[in-house]
């Protein structure tokens, strides 16, 4: 494939992530005042239940079907027996999962059944779900342009039927229609690029190992991703789950452009490395951490700077105590931007699952301890300790284990002239605020004046560093420039 084309993905990928951006900016602030605090608490809570059955259905499907079609897809016999044995699995594993989802609904789940109900529709996704054939054929307009119509619909919906408090189950409806159709809509494109084929029981059998090493690491992620919200509800209240939620929420919708990232970026890795182009592999990853540390700074510290008073002027009043869960959870960001980069572009290409399997298991017994002890006295707060402490061990630990085939120093020198203009911008944020009072209009003055400190100070460093995209950036606007001036 050409060079090229990584560019083009990674901007479908970011026009996706900017849209799911967008949505939330929506929606969220009339789903908080609507809904309200406990009914947001509840549809997490019955959400992240239904979620660990999903897992259970899509194995680790995702990602080793990514890897696999991205190996196999110069051979279309080989794409074809890959695609047909890998989804037969799937289809094994996700019954299994909707069956024992019915089992809990009649005699384990007691709680908020009618939602419980509807989430069951989230749950048949899994069965249809074959994102990882596109991401691993690097076919990302398909996916990209499916999930923005879906998501647009979605949000439509949710603002034309949603009303009142009552109005939970039909909120939960829609949020989980959304992914069925979305998972629909993807097979009217797969017989483009696959034909299923017969496939033997000893096929089907010989993902079962692969997709489990890939399974664990998913679920021990989920454990301080989605077991969190489960404890809290258990541990503590739906309000702190409520909380937490939309906190959480506004955390991964900016942490978007990282997951657009690493989805372009594997598959081409994958495939650099089993064609023995180690080197190019090794440049990339160079580029991708100092990409994700510059992205990752912005985020962490320009979250931390505006979060005490975005909380109640974005979600409402009844959602002020987010903004401290905000403020908390900020500093993770740099430790998840940086563990995404080793996972996705070094760990799965090169098939090192044990690291990862090992890393992702050391940070959910360490959350799920800090958990039990925090919780019940701290709340949310607790619930945050816990997936710091998570974060932190799981991006040390692959660091530290795969340090000798990583350009570790290289990584740590390049990251520094972030976090030191993410400190500044953070300052100068806080000062601002500190002289006016919390309003709309004042929100948008330090969010306007902290990108406009960051930005300044990173572009310096490029130009000076002769970084190759910033560089090619002021080409193109000194470009644009001139061809105006004549035009003029």
């Amino acid at each position: 494939m050409k060079q090229s084309n990584i560019k083009v993905n990674f901007l479908y990928n970011m026009i996706y992530q900017f849209l799911m951006m967008l949505m939330p900016l929506l929606t969220v602030p009339y789903v908080s005042r609507i809904i309200g605090v406990e009914g947001i608490g509840a549809f997490s809570y019955t959400r992240s239940i239904a979620h660990y059955f999903l897992l259970i259905a899509m194995l680790g499907v995702n990602s080793y079907g990514n890897r696999s079609v991205a190996q196999a897809r110069d051979n279309k016999d080989k794409l074809n027996e890959a695609f047909s044995s890998i989804y037969t699995l799937q289809l094994i594993t996700s019954t299994l999962a909707i069956v024992s989802y019915g089992f809990y609904l009649f005699f384990i789940g007691n709680n908020y059944k009618l939602l419980a109900l509807i989430q069951l529709a989230y749950l048949l996704s899994a069965a249809l779900d074959i994102n990882w054939l596109f991401f691993g054929l690097e076919e990302f307009k398909i996916t990209v342009s499916r999930k923005i119509i879906i998501n647009l619909a979605t949000a439509l919906s949710i603002f034309v039927f949603v009303k009142n408090r009552n109005d939970l189950w039909v909120y939960t409806l829609i949020m989980c229609m959304g992914f069925l159709v979305g998972q629909s809509y993807l097979w009217i494109f797969a017989k483009k690029h696959v034909t299923f084929v017969k496939t033997s029981l000893s096929g089907v059998l010989q993902h079962v190992k692969p997709t489990l090493l890939l399974f664990f690491p998913v679920v021990a992620i989920s454990m301080y991703r989605v077991m969190d919200k489960i404890m809290l509800g258990s541990l503590s209240s739906m309000v702190e789950v409520g909380l937490y939620e939309n906190a959480e929420k506004m955390m991964m919708v900016c942490l978007g452009v990282m997951s657009a990232l690493g989805t372009v970026m594997m598959p081409r890795m994958s495939n650099l490395i089993a064609n023995g182009r180690f080197e190019e592999s090794r440049r990339y990853l160079i580029k991708s951490m100092q990409f994700a540390m510059f992205m990752g700074s912005a985020i962490a510290f320009g979250l931390a700077a505006v979060a005490r008073e975005f909380a109640p002027i974005f979600f409402g009043n009844e959602f002020t105590g987010s903004g401290r869960i905000m403020l908390g959870l900020a500093p993770t960001v740099l430790f998840i931007s940086w563990a995404n980069v080793v996972r996705m572009q070094y760990l799965i290409p090169n098939s090192k699952d044990k690291i990862y399997v090992s890393s992702v298991c050391l940070g959910a017994v360490l959350n799920v301890i800090v958990n039990a002890l925090l919780i019940s006295r701290m709340g949310a707060m607790g619930a945050v300790v816990g997936t710091i402490f998570a974060e932190v061990s799981v991006a040390t630990f692959q660091t530290v284990v795969a340090r000798k085939e990583l350009d570790v120093i290289v990584y740590l020198k390049n990251s520094l002239i972030f976090i030191l203009a993410g400190a500044l911008m953070y300052g100068f944020v806080r000062l601002i605020a500190n002289v006016m009072k919390p309003s709309v209009g004042a929100l948008l003055v330090e969010i306007f004046i902290g990108a406009t400190i960051y930005l300044g100070i990173t572009m310096i460093y490029f130009i000076r560093t002769k970084n190759e995209m910033a560089l090619a950036i002021l080409s193109k606007v000194s470009l644009k420039m001139k061809r105006r001036q004549l035009d003029a």
